[in-house]
């Protein structure tokens, strides 16, 4: 049996006058890899704020392993102004990064006994290697730029940062809010994997369901202030938790037919109730209570038909734009035909949002033109957010865009009764917009969207800050849609839920229009790589020999040579690596240290290169 890492004891805690949860008890076993899934405002953030250290319960108690690295990503990271991406890593709270700033900054002040010290650190806590992980690592997000200035990087570099920062921390427990929000698809499937094969215990919140499916083995739900756990991955916890509400709902429709029998004798006669069991009347108002109980969630109500939209919807010819050197669309020609739902993917920065803003009239392309049918109706959901006034109340911000919502071929609404079909009850709906959480703020963009029953809907990132019942919802709802859709996401169930056919932007103006969703892309692409690396290897190596396929190939005189020659220079490589090592275990003068420490990264790139060729030649008889 696995050693328990936390154990949770009767953890209860409020909002305001508000119970987000209630006596939840649970332990977490080390190499756990935990998914905790509930909906917007019940105190998912909270929990793992508790867990990691950084907030207090009302009550109950955490519990963690002595000497537990705690490793945690917050949902918006936070750096110091003006940190640079080496900066904002290696200030990370640990003994590792702690040594390495150390010996960065005395080797800035070029003080030879600070740096001896600093050096003696580095042997003791085996930070050598640490700039060279920290380097792979930020390759792997693809971050190339370590002197960047971290306040000037886009959302999603900001995200690739703060996980660098936090996995160089090697914790033996990691914390993650929503790790892929802002990530891009490359990013994502990158941190899955790593995550997947990484022995670490991990806790984590994230909308993104393949993520949970093939990262976590358990599946915690907060569910009506209650924790239910599910021992499995996401699928599993989707088919257990389906039976879960209907073991609940057959169990609230046999109360209440107890209750319509014992409400027919509570009934009776006035004198009659006086000689009634109290038991019996005890026993009625418990069911009473009982039948109140249930899944009382309420979803988010998208139905909302689309207006009708004519045969033409939108022709784009030869549309090229830039961005000083760089180029977004190259001559993009399409002709876009009713009901077709397209996918936009492609890197963070190759021009996705643009390409939708020029559509819809908000960014000016450089040459070619949009010709856009006269029924078009466009429902743009922005990445940025809505444009209202964060000073003023939900409900007068409604009122001003329309004080009569008429939707699905004339069904009225006043502003009150339809933000309540986006879960905006009266109190909510007295709320200042800049007060709103993340996913409050989403449902109201939904809101203003669909207020206009649009047909076509142009989604920007909608899936970062919905949990995962309304994405539900928004899936089931868009499979229906009967006009067109334009979505851009990094949520690939999303994408593979809603979509017909991508397109993927390559970068340097380049569109790929491809016939299928992004699962399909992702498995060609693959095949595509493979093949393009075969093609590669098989041009740079000789033209092979006839008897190849039966036996391996014969080294020529010269390769002989050279493969004899590579030995010796491996040995004596070997034996330079080790005296130097045993110079910086030794101490001596840090001016020799230094000469040497440059030696000994020279030395290290000419083994590598050595060691290949090597690798190489032995593959040759």
């Amino acid at each position: 049996m696995a050693a328990p890492v936390i154990q949770v004891e009767n953890l209860t805690k409020s909002f305001g006058d508000r119970l987000l949860f209630g006596d939840l008890t649970f332990g977490i076993s080390e190499g756990e890899k935990i998914g905790l899934v509930a909906r917007n405002g019940t105190g998912k953030t909270t929990l793992l704020r508790v867990l990691g250290g950084k907030d207090t319960p009302d009550s109950g108690t955490v519990t963690a392993r002595s000497e537990l690295r705690i490793g945690y990503l917050e949902q918006l990271p936070q750096f110091e102004p003006g940190a640079t991406v080496l900066d904002a890593c290696i200030s990370a709270s640990g003994a590792i990064a702690e040594t390495v700033r150390e010996y960065h900054a005395a080797m800035s002040a070029g003080d030879e006994e600070r740096l001896a010290k600093a050096m003696h650190a580095m042997d003791a806590a085996r930070a050598w290697d640490y700039e060279q992980r920290l380097t792979q690592m930020l390759a792997q997000l693809r971050i190339f730029d370590t002197g960047a200035i971290v306040d000037t990087l886009s959302g999603g570099q900001r995200k690739r940062v703060a996980l660098a920062a936090t996995l160089l921390e090697n914790p033996d427990f990691l914390i993650l809010d929503e790790p892929t929000n802002h990530l891009d698809i490359e990013a994502s499937e990158w941190l899955e994997d790593y995550l997947g094969r990484s022995r670490l215990t991990l806790f984590m919140v994230t909308h993104d369901r393949y993520f949970l499916d093939r990262v976590c083995n358990r599946i915690f739900e907060i569910d009506a202030t209650e924790l239910f756990a599910y021992d499995g991955n996401y699928d599993y916890f989707l088919r257990r938790r389906k039976e879960r509400h209907e073991a609940i709902a057959a169990e609230i429709d046999r109360v209440k037919n107890t209750l319509r029998k014992e409400q027919d004798w509570m009934n009776r006669q006035p004198q009659a109730r006086a000689g009634k069991a109290k038991f019996r009347i005890d026993a009625y108002h418990s069911l009473v209570e009982r039948s109140r109980g249930g899944v009382r969630e309420k979803d988010v109500n998208l139905d909302v038909k689309s207006a009708y939209i004519g045969s033409k919807i939108f022709e784009a010819r030869n549309i090229t734009k830039r961005y000083g050197d760089k180029l977004l669309l190259d001559n993009f020609t399409y002709d876009f035909a009713r009901g077709e739902k397209v996918g936009i993917v492609g890197g963070n920065g190759v021009g996705k949002s643009t390409f939708v803003k020029m559509l819809l009239g908000h960014v000016r392309q450089d040459s070619g033109e949009w010709n856009v049918g006269e029924t078009v109706r466009f429902g743009y959901y922005s990445q940025e957010g809505l444009e209202l006034d964060p000073g003023k109340k939900v409900i007068d911000a409604v009122t001003e865009i329309a004080d009569d919502i008429v939707v699905n071929g004339g069904t009225h609404y006043t502003p009150m009764q339809f933000l309540k079909r986006f879960l905006f009850e009266p109190a909510d709906q007295q709320k200042f917009i800049g007060s709103l959480s993340g996913g409050e703020r989403c449902r109201l963009q939904l809101a203003v969207v669909m207020m206009r029953s649009p047909n076509f809907l142009i989604l920007d990132e909608p899936t970062n800050d919905l949990d995962i019942m309304t994405l539900t919802v928004l899936e089931e709802y868009l499979r229906e849609f009967k006009g067109c859709l334009i979505v851009i996401s990094h949520d690939r169930y999303f994408l593979d839920s809603i979509t017909d056919h991508l397109f993927v932007m390559e970068g340097n103006g380049s569109v790929k229009d491809f016939p299928g969703n992004y699962s399909e892309y992702r498995q060609w692409k693959k095949q595509r790589d493979r093949e393009s690396e075969k093609q590669s290897a098989a041009a740079e190596s000789p033209a092979p020999k006839r008897e190849k396929a039966q036996r391996k190939e014969r080294k020529s005189y010269a390769e002989r040579k050279e493969f004899e020659q590579l030995e010796k220079d491996i040995e004596a490589l070997n034996a330079e690596k080790a005296e130097l090592e045993a110079m910086f275990n030794s101490g001596g003068d840090a001016g020799e240290i230094m000469k040497a420490s440059q030696r000994y990264e020279q030395l290290k790139s000419e083994l590598d290169d050595k060691e290949l060729r090597w690798l190489e030649l032995s593959e040759k008889e």
